[in-house]
């Protein structure tokens, strides 16, 4: 009888020993608090795709065979190139960050600029200028770098020849998610620059190289990014870091995490050397 409940309670031990979830607890770069990270098998399973709309703000997106990645500019970035315009066809559709498209609105596409950014275009054929607010992707044809919304094409008289070569001026960026125009005044009080910054996403952590390495494997070039490990010495002990490299800037490290399976990730700053 007393061999029989020893049979029994090992197989209970062995049960709860297989259940047994492991957690990893560190720090976000910006953040205070500890944080944890499951290993289990199931967080890196891939989640079935829905259909939900994310709008691009900097986030790397692929046209046509071809990958854009939106980049940064300064207040004061000059750029040269045509422009066209897009009206009626459009007008109501979703643009890409999520605003419904409004011709008569002074808006325009870019297809890297970041969203929401303040851009005085003027015509080089008339010298006549006006100022729209980046809220969509294009025009995706080589030979022109911006579409003006029916409305900002009909103030530099560009509408009849359907496009024009222009200067494109930085002057500033709408951070508040407004849909209007900003004020010079409210322009100067609002960021100067897009900073392009070192960030990464550290997909996971473990205690034992064997771990990191499988998941180094499963996920290197995912998106286009790449995947290192780093050995850190911790208070805990040492740890092999599993880090998602390749992003352009702090928000597109962002965009990444909230549209991937890497929900959990934590985004790492370092510093450029």
């Amino acid at each position: 009888m007393q061999s029989k409940n020893f049979f029994l309670l090992l197989i209970v031990l062995l049960f709860s020993a297989c259940s047994t979830t492991r957690h990893y607890a560190y720090r976000d770069y910006n953040s205070h608090a500890s944080q944890t990270y499951s290993a289990n098998k199931q967080d890196y399973a891939p989640q079935k795709s829905k259909k939900v709309y994310s709008h691009p703000t900097m986030k790397p997106y692929v046209v046509r065979g071809v990958r854009y990645h939106p980049t940064t500019v300064s207040v004061g970035d000059r750029f040269r190139g045509n422009a066209s315009w897009y009206g009626p066809k459009f007008h109501g559709k979703l643009t890409s960050n999520g605003e419904r498209y409004n011709m008569w609105a002074m808006t325009a596409a870019h297809k890297t600029l970041p969203m929401n950014t303040i851009v005085k275009v003027t015509n080089l054929r008339n010298g006549k200028s006006t100022v729209v607010r980046i809220n969509d992707r294009g025009p995706f044809v080589q030979t022109r770098i911006i579409d003006l919304s029916k409305a900002a094409a009909s103030k530099i008289n560009m509408i009849g020849h359907g496009t024009a070569p222009v200067e494109l001026e930085i002057l500033g960026f709408e951070n508040k998610g407004g849909t209007t125009i900003p004020s010079k005044k409210e322009l100067k009080k609002a960021p100067q620059k897009k900073n392009i910054t070192n960030f990464s996403l550290q997909i996971a952590s473990f205690s034992k190289i064997e771990g990191a390495l499988k998941i180094q494997e499963k996920y290197d070039h995912i998106a286009g990014y790449r995947t290192i490990i780093k050995d850190v010495e911790t208070v805990n002990g040492r740890m092999f870091k599993v880090i998602l490299k390749g992003f352009k800037s702090e928000q597109e490290a962002r965009d990444y995490k909230a549209h991937s399976i890497f929900k959990h990730a934590f985004i790492v700053r370092e510093d450029k050397k």
